[in-house]
């Protein structure tokens, strides 16, 4: 039985060793292990196939799958049943490494992404190379990812919606600063008042604003300005003493990173678990629209691995990995013949890829673009 279970994996790049790491540390859901079931093998129909996929494909460093898929397909959200999915792939899809070979196998009417590596020498007038499934032995750290997290990591930190600003205003705040600075900086030592439940690591931020929907004016949400980080080195007390009299001792922070210059007054907020290791670019199952409610940071348009907010959440059926379509609206001109003002058909220009989702917002990075992209713009399924 072992030795079935490593034949199978070999198609995969995936040792024996490594299968029990990944299972160990990505459990596999009910539903995901539907998905699994449904895409495995199935293949994509050659029609699905670029104009110009390349038969094989050498892995290089900082490739992600979803370059790799852009090869292939003319829809590269559709990768899950070009790979074959299997159930280790539903948690931890990069298990591909550099320097692996990629062959397109096109048997039976439908196309297949296999891993393999080349054996014995070049044969064929044509220079054919003759390949073989290969497993793959290393750490699953220098496996590739499906997306350029590099792009999105500091934004799990620095990006977060509150329902409400109060929320924030209720958080643990920054009530005095080393030596009566007025600002702080990296190294330096913050005063903190409010429940902070033993919590080591926190985020800093300033000056909640509302975020409303483009067409209906409805507040969905607040955005903060992120400030830093912060780490306890102390927690405080407040209660009352012997003699009757409050006592009041904040806890000791150091800031450990800055963005901008802390300050009495700025509020905290945990940081998040990392949850970007399994981010699975897919489609939404369902009919899905809606809008960009904002640029994030100070720009008034943005363009390529940027970052927007959206005006759909969990509650209208966005969730994280999801591919989205951007729309551009058509332009109101006229008719050259008649002089008649006339509208031009909206058109598609762009995709967008959801990795925070919250109750009515979303973040999404901008995967590629045509136009600059600005508050309003449309978004579908793609």
């Amino acid at each position: 039985m072992r030795g079935l279970v490593a034949s199978a994996l070999a198609v995969w790049g995936l040792s024996v060793t490594q299968l029990s790491h990944a299972q160990a540390n990505y459990p596999v859901s009910a539903q995901q292990k539907a998905t699994a079931q449904q895409v495995a093998d199935t293949g994509v129909p050659l029609s699905e196939l670029a104009p110009n996929a390349p038969d094989s494909y050498t892995v290089k460093r900082r490739d992600t799958l979803w370059d790799i898929s852009k090869l292939f397909l003319k829809s590269p959200w559709r990768w899950p049943e070009l790979w074959g999915m299997n159930l280790q792939q539903i948690k931890n899809p990069h298990l591909i490494f550099p320097g692996q070979i990629l062959y397109l196998d096109k048997s039976g009417g439908k196309a297949r992404l296999r891993v393999a590596q080349q054996v014995g020498t070049t044969v064929g007038p044509n220079g054919t190379v003759k390949l073989a499934p290969r497993v793959r032995e290393g750490s699953l750290d220098d496996a590739i990812t499906t997306v350029p997290v590099h792009l999105l990591e500091s934004f799990f930190n620095e990006a977060v919606i509150f329902d409400s600003s109060e929320e924030l205003l209720r958080a643990p705040r920054v009530v005095a600063t080393q030596e009566g600075r007025v600002m702080l900086s990296r190294g330096e030592t913050a005063y903190v008042r409010g429940d902070i439940g033993g919590r080591r690591d926190w985020r800093l931020f300033r000056e909640p604003k509302p975020l409303r929907d483009p067409t209906t004016h409805e507040v969905l949400g607040y955005e903060a300005a992120y400030v830093g980080t912060l780490e306890l080195q102390r927690e405080g007390l407040e209660g009352t003493g012997a003699d009757g009299q409050p006592v009041v001792i904040p806890s000791t922070f150091m800031v450990t990173s800055i963005r901008q210059e802390a300050t009495t007054g700025d509020r905290l907020a945990p940081v998040p678990p990392r949850e970007f290791d399994n981010l699975v670019p897919h489609a939404p199952k369902q009919d899905i629209g809606g809008q960009i409610v904002s640029i994030y940071g100070e720009s008034l348009s943005a363009g390529q691995n940027q970052i927007v907010t959206l005006n759909r959440g969990s509650a209208e059926g966005l969730e994280r990995g999801h591919v989205l379509a951007l729309w551009r609206d058509g332009v109101k001109t006229k008719d050259q013949t008649t002089g008649q003002v006339i509208k031009l058909p909206d058109e598609r220009h762009g995709l967008l890829f959801v990795f925070r989702v919250f109750d009515h917002m979303s973040y999404a990075l901008i995967l590629n673009v045509q136009e600059p992209v600005k508050p309003g713009d449309r978004f579908t399924q793609p």
